[in-house]
């Protein structure tokens, strides 16, 4: 859990939101992700099930199976003349076959709940709304890109790759 305060610009600015049309923004962007309101009071809590992914399942296993395979390659060429009384010469790259565990570990561990609270201030003279976020960090950054925020204290910079 991460939190971070952003400003936007507030309803006596040109082209600015009030605390309602921004918090409606806000409710608009969360539903739209699957999440439900948990709380509405000063701060807003959501609450939404974030679900497993199959591609993210095979990738971990693929992931899994080249971190095993570059083990038993150093492990061989470190234990050449290695030979266990039971077993004799040890077949190293047979530790790759325990790659689909990682996927099944995946798999029944993968649906995760996570939780976002909004705090939504405006300043004195309503030029500029802060919202106080709480949650997950990979979801406050495509929040703040997609409802283009700015983080308080930070000046945006425009890019190359902006759109002109």
């Amino acid at each position: 859990m991460k939190k971070k305060t952003y400003v936007s610009a507030g309803e006596a600015s040109p082209g600015g939101k009030s605390l309602r049309e921004q918090a409606g923004e806000i409710m608009a962007y969360m539903k739209a992700n699957n999440y439900e309101v948990v709380e509405a009071g000063e701060t807003i809590t959501f609450k939404g099930i974030v679900q497993r992914s199959t591609s993210q399942a095979f990738f971990l296993v693929f992931c899994t199976a080249i971190g095993m395979l570059s083990l038993a390659l150093v492990l061989q060429i470190q234990f050449q003349g290695l030979e266990l009384p039971v077993i004799g010469k040890p077949n190293w790259f047979l530790l790759s076959l325990m790659s689909p565990y990682a996927g099944i570990y995946y798999w029944q561990a993968g649906d995760r709940v996570d939780e976002c609270s909004f705090k939504l201030v405006a300043d004195d003279d309503e030029k500029e709304n802060s919202i106080s976020v709480l949650g997950p960090e990979e979801e406050i950054e495509r929040m703040w890109r997609s409802l283009e925020w700015q983080e308080k204290g930070m000046v945006k910079v425009s890019g190359i790759l902006d759109a002109a």
